[in-house]
């Protein structure tokens, strides 16, 4: 079996609302060679830029429903597809993920891309490597809208995430459609179900989609926790505009945004809000009403930004 798998393009055909062009970069990765990395780029070149980071196991085809709106406000919307989802390579063997794997391939997407000035929206492990990528290089980042997500350092895990992790490594179906479906309130149609299979044609496309809840740091010696805990150090000084945005039936992420607000400089005075309805996949209960908060938020806090300026 080849080291890096991809999925045939016919496996995108007719996808539900999802008219998006593709792009593609390569991430040079010292052990696998060249990975191919799908991203979505919409609107504006020289528009204020958004980035749409999702988590496992979606993939950019989560955020069908934010692109548009955004796009519309005057926002270049960039939405990758993690390295192992979407229409990004996968490599075949679990062995082949890690956190930090994750978090170097991303920051090479960004450095390639030369991306700054960054609106970042960010939910499950779209938190877990963004937040990671934030700590690294905050110059880049103009504003944080966090969702559905955290940074943890080591603590223990609710049952229910502990519950998932178990069934990702062990259950002998993986689903990805139907766990999609699980995790929102909404009913998804079989046709958006089938939008979040199409990445996966076999069950080796779904390494890393197996192996990404084990990748949590769950205590304080896992791979990952002292990097994240190096990460808060960063965080914890970062006064640049900060958003929650936190569903109320997610029961895996719960508390994380009071963990943010209380720990990181710019939510202070921020108007954080909980979504009434939105579970774990939160784009997929209230993606417009996602959309319309981050327009606000980026537009408003860029007119204080700019006074404070004016004021000095």
């Amino acid at each position: 079996m080849a080291r890096v798998l991809r999925t045939p393009e016919d496996r995108f055909e007719a996808l539900p609302d999802y008219p998006f062009a593709p792009n593609y970069i390569d991430i040079d990765d010292p052990d696998l060679g060249p990975i191919r990395q799908h991203y979505l780029d919409e609107g504006p070149q020289d528009g204020p830029l958004v980035l749409l980071m999702h988590g496992e196991p979606s993939w950019s085809y989560l955020y069908r429903s934010m692109i548009p709106p955004l796009v519309e406000a005057g926002f270049r919307v960039i939405a990758p597809d993690l390295i192992g989802f979407g229409k990004s390579d996968k490599p075949a063997r679990k062995s082949d993920y890690s956190y930090a794997r994750h978090v170097e391939w991303m920051l090479s997407f960004l450095e390639q891309l030369d991306l700054d000035n960054i609106t970042l929206f960010c939910q499950d492990w779209g938190g877990l490597i963004g937040l990671r990528l934030v700590a690294a290089e905050p110059d880049r980042f103009a504003r944080l809208v966090i969702s559905n997500t955290g940074l943890p350092e080591g603590a223990p895990m609710s049952k229910q995430f502990m519950r998932w992790r178990r069934m990702s490594r062990y259950s002998p179906v993986f689903p990805i459609g139907r766990i999609l479906n699980r995790a929102s309130t909404r009913e998804l149609s079989e046709g958006e179900m089938a939008a979040y299979d199409a990445p996966f044609p076999s069950r080796k496309y779904k390494a890393g989609a197996r192996i990404f809840p084990s990748l949590v740091p769950i205590a304080r010696n896992y791979p990952g926790a002292k990097d994240n805990r190096e990460a808060w150090k960063i965080l914890r000084t970062f006064d640049r505009p900060v958003l929650t945005l936190f569903g109320d039936q997610d029961p895996v992420t719960a508390g994380w945004d009071e963990i943010v607000r209380n720990r990181i400089p710019g939510a202070k005075g921020q108007a954080h809000r909980t979504i009434e309805g939105g579970h774990h996949f939160i784009q997929e209960d209230a993606g417009p009403e996602l959309a319309e908060a981050i327009i606000g938020f980026a537009k408003g806090s860029e007119t204080q930004t700019q006074a404070r300026e004016a004021a000095q």
